[in-house]
């Protein structure tokens, strides 16, 4: 697919990643005290972001340098993400413990969060975001930064301890590695594979939803890969068990690093063999065949059920793609 990596959080920003840099110790801390480093705080897997217009949300990443007092109280805990095409260091730090007054635990939950964080000691404007709200606006490289430092600093937060002998792990190789000081075990970051399929027959695509989602969401079947499965067989089990749908020709269409919380999206198309749908009610609620021309209608917000897929997601990346016809 020539258009594969425009998808967002894709690449193509131009982050040098610098991985010999993660041991060695005197250059990062030289790295950190340049006037120049930015850093990208989050809070909860949200983002620091900013607003250029007080009338609209957020709309880009909120950095600040890495001498702010913020930064550098939480500088033993922050992870190297790389250089900037301009030349800048890029790094990240979580808050932690950090609690905001009146905060709203139920909102924080739900499926679409709009709430907003601002940190006292933060500029105005600068408010902790759900990454969901502003994926779409950010540029390939604000992207990429903010995918790397989510799903980098999830796992931190949910693989603490040794899954070889369940001792305390350790931060190492400047947030890329966890190291067991019991067992001398090294663990490294997690990516789960997921198909996510645009499966055709004939002018039709397969949709379907989650219970939970929002009123009018439907988007494209999905599913984890297992243990010895390859993307092909994925596609086709997955499509089974949640439609009963037969799938033949599979393809491979364009992936995208997906930090809720830390994924890797493989897109890819599928013809069906079958059109009947008994759904698995323990994997889906719904599942419906869309014609093109009823799927335009959806994109131009004028379909009286179906909600289009949210701008950023691989789903309304390919669908996009699927209607203007530049899948190939």
């Amino acid at each position: 697919m020539k258009r594969a990596e425009q998808v967002t959080f894709g690449g193509g920003g131009g982050l040098d990643r610098k991985a010999q840099l993660r041991e060695d110790p005197a250059a990062l801390e030289t790295a950190w005290a340049a006037p120049e480093t930015q850093v990208l705080m989050t809070w909860r897997g949200k983002i620091l972001s900013q607003r250029s217009d007080p009338e609209r949300g957020p709309d880009g990443l909120a950095w600040i340098a890495s001498s702010h007092p913020v930064a550098s109280e939480h500088r033993s805990a922050a992870l190297y993400l790389g250089v900037a095409p301009d030349g800048t260091e890029r790094f990240a730090c979580d808050l932690g413990a950090w609690q905001p007054d009146a905060l709203d635990e139920m909102a924080l939950a739900s499926f679409a969060d709009l709430s907003e964080q601002q940190h006292p000691d933060l500029p105005t404007g600068h408010v902790f975001a759900e990454l969901r709200r502003i994926m779409a606006r950010l540029s390939p490289l604000e992207a990429e930064l903010a995918a790397t430092a989510k799903a980098l600093l999830s796992w931190h937060q949910s693989h603490q301890f040794c899954a070889r002998c369940g001792g305390k792990s350790q931060v190492a190789q400047a947030g890329w590695q966890r190291k067991c000081p019991s067992c001398k075990a090294l663990h490294f970051p997690r990516t789960d594979p997921v198909v996510i399929m645009l499966v055709t027959h004939g002018d039709d695509v397969l949709m379907g939803r989650s219970p939970g989602w929002p009123d009018g969401m439907y988007s494209l079947l999905a599913g984890f890969v297992e243990p010895g499965e390859t993307l092909e067989a994925a596609v086709r089990r997955e499509v089974f068990e949640e439609t009963g749908v037969s799938v033949g020709e599979v393809g491979y269409l364009s992936s995208q690093p997906w930090p809720f919380p830390m994924s890797l999206m493989f897109g890819c198309s599928g013809q069906a063999t079958s059109r009947d749908i008994t759904i698995d009610p323990k994997e889906i609620e719904d599942a419906i065949w869309v014609s093109r021309q009823e799927m335009m209608t959806v994109f131009a917000g004028e379909h009286p059920i179906i909600k289009p897929a949210r701008k950023g997601a691989i789903a309304h990346f390919l669908l996009e793609n699927w209607l203007a016809d530049t899948l190939d």
